[in-house]
């Protein structure tokens, strides 16, 4: 049975399903656990592997893909976690594609890294679906160095399918450097507040978090129209308030993350409200762009939201109970689960692409295709998320898990 088959007549029918979709999907397990082991180099690492059978008849077949986080404390229960957490996103997103994980157990500072990382590498070869397994390869997360991670592993297996995320030289959509999961944040902002309304030229906006995702919505969203009203960064000083609008040159600073550069113009364009990073989350705005943390937004601090939405850009960085909270003040909102699968998009093309890496790196090819995806897929997904939401009256963590776990469960 298809997802849309799948039809929901009211709110009690809403809670029905969603209790049966949260129980059966809590009862799921991974398809593939694997610990991969060198205890000469004293390599450790782990792949989890999630639902491919939503991808079997798309153009990979059975595949699973997420990022690969290096972090020297690492356990094999993290990545489980976190490969779950991809099992939602890509289905929330629509796209043929399980969900997975990988993780090397290292330190990504230490003067051995580039060694575990290609040793790893080299023993996670018999899963890549490029030989015939079912793990979509290699990805940036936590503990990555871009571009140096994607030239090891594309070193180490000879080969450059099986790590997204990659040099556009290298076949890539370099889409962190590109920003694209924070354009589909963006979208998914312009899309809620169009939906509701509000035009999203001059619409202000906040950014709690001026990392590769906040410089990215900002960029983006200051494109759309938007004018960056507050801004919040711990390498800014904390909590700042422009006194009309941020200037283009402050915009190219941000995106460029050109800290010196910011932190000249501040002064001049800004208000300090203070260190705290949290006060760019209580401004008059119009939408607020948490992109900092998780749990950012709780049953203490959703009170003094002041702005109409909430658009997330950061993972989970808004409580179960705020998110209630929210919902009964009117504050809409857009999950990460809907907003944020740009980088996951991205790397969808990069696998599925038969453009040459010559004509890439000339044209761009797979950078535009990946830019008008992420468009494309994230302008539908939130639309069918806010026509949910409308529909049922319930708040919006509980419609994006509904969605993702509809399509797990029936197909995309």
């Amino acid at each position: 049975m298809a997802s849309a088959a799948i039809e929901i007549t009211s709110q009690e029918d809403f809670l029905i399903h969603y209790n049966d979709f949260k129980a059966r999907f809590a009862r799921m397990q991974p398809e593939k656990e694997v610990i991969v082991r060198d205890p000469e180099m004293d390599v450790e690492g782990y792949v989890v592997i999630w639902n491919t059978g939503i991808s079997k008849d798309g153009p990979l077949g059975r595949c699973g893909k997420g990022g690969t986080r290096i972090t020297k404390d690492l356990s094999l229960e993290d990545v489980r976690r976190l490969s779950r957490a991809m099992a939602e996103k890509n289905a929330a997103a629509g796209l043929p594609l399980g969900g997975a994980k990988s993780g090397l157990k290292a330190d990504p500072n230490a003067p051995d890294y580039e060694a575990k990382f290609k040793r790893f590498a080299e023993l996670c070869r018999p899963l890549l679906h490029e030989h015939g397994g079912i793990f979509g390869g290699f990805g940036y997360d936590i503990g990555g160095k871009p571009p140096y991670n994607a030239l090891w592993a594309c070193e180490a297996l000879g080969s450059t399918r099986s790590f997204t995320g990659k040099p556009v030289d290298m076949g890539g959509t370099d889409y962190d450097k590109e920003g694209i999961a924070g354009l589909g944040v963006a979208v998914a902002g312009k899309v809620m507040l169009t939906y509701h309304g509000v035009g999203v030229s001059a619409a202000s906006f906040a950014v709690q978090g001026l990392g590769a995702m906040g410089a990215a919505v900002t960029r983006y969203f200051s494109e759309f129209g938007g004018n960056l009203k507050v801004l919040s960064d711990p390498k800014y000083k904390g909590a700042w308030r422009f006194h009309d609008t941020a200037s283009p040159e402050m915009i190219a600073a941000l995106t460029t993350q050109d800290f010196e550069a910011v932190n000249a113009l501040l002064p001049k364009e800004a208000t300090h409200l203070g260190e705290d990073c949290f006060e760019a989350l209580y401004q008059d705005v119009d939408v607020v762009f948490p992109c900092a943390m998780e749990d950012a937004i709780t049953a203490e601090n959703a009170p003094k939201i002041q702005a109409r939405f909430v658009c997330e850009g950061a993972n989970n960085p808004t409580t179960e109970e705020a998110h209630e909270i929210l919902f009964t003040r009117g504050i809409h909102a857009v999950p990460d689960i809907i907003a944020n699968p740009g980088g996951i998009i991205a790397a969808f093309v990069e696998l599925t692409s038969n453009v040459d890496n010559e004509e890439n790196a000339k044209n761009r090819t797979k950078v535009e295709e990946a830019k008008r995806q992420t468009i494309e897929k994230v302008t539908a997904s939130t639309t069918a998320f806010l026509d949910l939401v409308k529909q049922v009256a319930a708040p919006a963590d509980k419609v994006g898990d509904f969605i993702a776990w509809r399509n797990i469960l029936y197909g995309v």
